[in-house]
């Protein structure tokens, strides 16, 4: 029978369940020596090749995040050699960072044949024209990280096409793209917000997962 959900806090949880969801979002983002540690203090079973895959997904997301795009792209390719040829707009993500890197680095006329080269034949679909003209524009500024794009020179957007890149892989790989600790975190503000709504006549404040961490 489902429990209520209004009943959660009378739910007994397993031990190997929460180390289950720990070791989850561990291997996901590579952390190889707490995935150690971590199987070790616990008696865990270690997942077959878990540490391996670790490796080479790590150094492709630190490559990516370091803005070092043609190298995170050949290792892609090594571990998953169809999946860029798929993956287009991901493809394109890679190889935007590449031009950042050579406009930040004050080689635009470089800058300006690897577009031609690279990114412009993405231009014949619809989705990438304005992505372009943002790119593109970054040329037109002395000083890009004061131009109105300066977004896309930012770790933030480094991070966000290596996250990408890296759940991408995994899917290559029949793995889990996302964490079970982010999956019950998606759950859990679901429930909580119906809930919230459902008893909205009594005048609750509105869900909030950051206040409910915060608790």
């Amino acid at each position: 029978m489902d429990v209520d959900p209004r009943h959660y806090n009378h739910v007994a949880i397993n031990d190997n369940d929460i180390h289950n969801i720990v070791l989850s979002y561990l291997v996901h983002n590579c952390y190889k020596e707490s995935v150690e540690s971590f199987v070790a203090s616990t008696g865990m079973k270690q997942p077959a090749d878990c540490l391996e895959d670790m490796e080479k997904r790590k150094r492709i997301f630190h490559c990516a995040v370091e803005g070092n795009a043609l190298k995170a792209i050949e290792l892609t390719e090594q571990l998953a050699p169809d999946l860029l040829e798929k993956n287009k707009e991901l493809h394109f993500d890679l190889l935007s960072l590449h031009f950042v890197e050579l406009v930040c680095s004050k080689k635009c006329t470089e800058a300006l044949e690897f577009a031609q080269n690279q990114l412009t034949p993405f231009g014949k679909v619809e989705k990438y024209v304005s992505k372009l003209e943002d790119f593109m524009a970054l040329l037109a500024y002395e000083e890009p990280e004061k131009s109105p794009m300066f977004h896309l020179l930012s770790l933030d957007y480094r991070q966000q096409v290596a996250d990408s890149l890296n759940r991408a892989v995994l899917e290559h790989s029949n793995l889990p793209h996302y964490t079970a600790m982010e999956r019950l975190i998606q759950q859990t503000t679901v429930v909580r917000q119906c809930i919230s709504e459902e008893n909205a006549k009594n005048g609750p404040p509105t869900f909030s997962l950051k206040d409910f961490i915060r608790s």
